[in-house]
């Protein structure tokens, strides 16, 4: 296993995280007692494959459901001072409710304290604000900090790059847990921002939200060559020493062999990464049109600046991936959560577009005369059943 030291945290963090959010049973909190034996037995030995291959830091949060209360069957048995916990506990207005939900966290962990503790979702400027208002969530952790009860203090986000930049310059927080990968490298500006502020970065779901890179299409095999798509994502990542881990959400012990390839190869990323990046390249270009695919995304609208809140950057993004690279079931199910994912996934889809007039808010875009057609044959493509977060279901 690699380490890099985490920020001003000065954690030694194995470059790949135990994630959390995909061996529990139930996206709701249970007892102990009604969950089969058979799916906490795979958690603990999930959780011990980790330890056995040097993954140090074990990340989870109060809004996934039973996570927290079968990982306090096993925690404490295992070495506290060779383990980094993490656990996220959603902002609240009332920032009491915060405390008596990390409560909760801690008593189901059965730990003493968690070595970092993250604000769960601080997707949009008022949820920054609420979080560190006096008084608020930011306070609050600051007292069980205090206490002895949180480590380090940091942030997960799904918002706009500019959003997260802010709450990184508020120079409030140790560390960021944010989206970022090879197929979504607008947060990269963040990144750079979080390293001048010395913090950690965690990038969250590189394999599932970076692609489905798991389940790959031939192309995505192709294209990736002479690596899996997997461990080009993650070489892609760790190539550069800003990112300091990536979360691997295990559903069961095997679950991490693909990811331990990039270790082998890590030292060569300089020669490997460019030759396979210019294969994604040409492959856009040779599916979707040179000048497309160097200039869709120029000024593009965001959701509350277009007439039905439509989300038209990531609608043209996902249909992009789907025709360049085959990757058809996951655009599918990125685009069909639009609409429901709330300031997780904000925007609607484009299923309403052809009753929108988009002329103004796409003036400033080159492909202007086009992409009202092309948002309405995406739909086609894409549309479907609606989709909720994993957390919803």
């Amino acid at each position: 296993m690699l380490y890099r030291r985490f920020g001003r945290t000065e954690l030694q963090m194995s470059v790949f995280s135990c994630g959390g959010m995909r061996y529990q049973y139930k996206w709701q909190d249970l007892p102990q007692s009604q969950i089969p034996e058979d799916n906490q037995r795979n958690l603990e030995a999930t959780i011990h494959r980790a330890i056995e291959l040097g993954i140090n830091h074990i990340e989870t949060a109060r809004g996934y459901g039973s996570s927290e209360i079968q990982l306090g069957q096993v925690l404490p048995k295992l070495p506290r001072d060779e383990i980094i916990v993490q656990t996220k506990v959603s902002p609240q207005s009332n920032s009491q409710e915060f405390r008596r939900q990390f409560e909760k966290s801690l008593a189901y962990l059965k730990l003493d304290y968690v070595d970092l503790l993250g604000l769960h979702g601080i997707n949009t400027e008022e949820l920054l604000s609420e979080s560190i208002r006096p008084g608020g969530c930011l306070d609050i952790a600051r007292k069980l900090q205090a206490q002895g009860k949180v480590r380090f203090i940091g942030f997960s986000t799904h918002a706009p790059t500019d959003v997260i930049i802010k709450t990184i310059e508020t120079n409030q927080f140790d560390y960021v847990n944010l989206h970022w990968y090879y197929i979504n490298q607008a947060n990269w500006l963040a990144i750079e921002t979080a390293h001048r502020y010395d913090m950690g970065v965690f990038i969250i779901s590189p394999s599932n939200k970076g692609g489905m890179l798991y389940q790959p299409s031939n192309k995505l095999v192709e294209v990736c060559q002479p690596l899996s798509p997997i461990v080009f994502n993650d070489l892609f990542c760790l190539s550069r020493p800003q990112v300091h881990t990536l979360s691997i959400g295990a559903a069961q012990p095997q679950d991490f062999d693909e990811h331990l390839k990039t270790l082998e190869v890590i030292d060569q990323a300089a020669q490997i990464l460019p030759l396979i990046q210019e294969r994604w390249s040409a492959e856009a270009q040779k599916t979707l049109g040179e000048e497309w695919a160097k200039t869709w995304h120029i000024g593009l609208p965001s959701p509350e600046k277009t007439p039905g809140g439509l989300n038209i950057s990531t609608i043209l993004w996902l249909r992009n991936l789907a025709l360049a690279y085959d990757m058809v079931e996951y655009a599918k199910m990125r685009y069909n959560l639009l609409g429901n994912g709330g300031h997780w996934f904000p925007g609607a889809k484009a299923n309403e577009v052809r009753k929108l007039d988009l002329r103004e808010c796409l003036t400033n875009s080159p492909h202007a005369d086009k992409i009202p057609q092309i948002l309405a044959e995406t739909d086609q493509l894409l549309g479907g059943q609606s989709v909720k977060r994993l957390s919803q279901s």
